[in-house]
């Protein structure tokens, strides 16, 4: 390795530590210590719910959900309504602290008859949880060697060489920090998507009947028209041949009289 190289001075890193270091990176495999870890922590459950259901008063069902969120210290995300001819609906999205998931889901489904949707997962991350955390952990360690190397350092070569490889495990531990950081937020706070709907059921008003039929008979109106328009040099024609036609019987009725 170049760290190793020093112009041939004797007075650069010793051969000895950059060997330790080098070991030290090389990954360690210890199947029967994780397995153990994992059986004496505590399982970490990423737990995400999504409901859907009817309800016959939207305002009182969003009154509702507002108040199991406050009861268990949650806080609400987003709120979409839509509103079509036969619906009205709403879905928003919640975080409660995973402690009170069970509490909120018993709440939320109080009054409500039937779930069209009632979806409810866990997704244990505790085997990813300690390998990053270890995977952190060693790369700390070998960057506080590299640190304790770069202070006895003593060529331009070297302390660039150790300075880019501090800089790599920085980036690594921060990395693995934000993915901890993650997944611990995601197991202390569940997210729940509640949907909720009333229909609007189609009724046709006596009003509304009138106003269609009324719609309707000038519409019809209005195509009459239009055919009268389109042929009325057939109508004008017909009109003078009966003329002619009622004229001659006339006639002939006068000579037989």
């Amino acid at each position: 390795m170049a760290l190793a190289c020093g112009g041939g001075s004797s007075e650069g890193v010793p051969n000895s530590e950059i060997s330790m270091v080098e070991e030290f990176k090389a990954p360690s495999n210890s199947p029967v210590q994780e397995t153990d870890q994992v059986v004496q922590s505590e399982r970490m459950l990423i737990r995400n719910g999504r409901l859907e259901f009817e309800t016959e008063n939207l305002e009182a069902t969003s009154q509702q959900i507002q108040s199991a969120v406050k009861k268990y210290q949650g806080y609400m995300g987003s709120e979409q309504s839509y509103n079509t001819e036969r619906r009205q609906s709403t879905t928003v999205n919640v975080r409660i602290p995973s402690r009170s998931f069970d509490g909120f889901i018993e709440d939320i489904s109080g009054g409500v008859e039937q779930f069209d949707v009632k979806d409810i997962s866990a997704r244990d991350v505790t085997e990813e949880f300690l390998d990053v955390e270890a995977r952190m952990k060693n790369k700390k360690e070998l960057e506080a060697r590299y640190q304790e190397i770069l202070k006895k350092a003593q060529n331009v070569k070297e302390i660039l060489e150790i300075e880019r490889e501090i800089n790599s495990l920085r980036s690594d531990i921060e990395s693995m920090e934000g993915r901890l950081n993650y997944l611990k937020n995601q197991v202390s706070l569940s997210s729940i998507q509640i949907t909720y709907y009333k229909e609007t059921p189609k009724v046709t008003a006596f009003g509304k009947e009138f106003s269609n039929g009324f719609r309707s008979g000038w519409r019809n109106l209005v195509w009459f028209l239009v055919g009268l328009v389109n042929i009325w040099p057939f109508l004008l024609l017909s009109g003078f041949a009966i003329l002619i036609i009622r004229k001659q019987i006339t006639r002939i009725k006068s000579k037989n009289s």
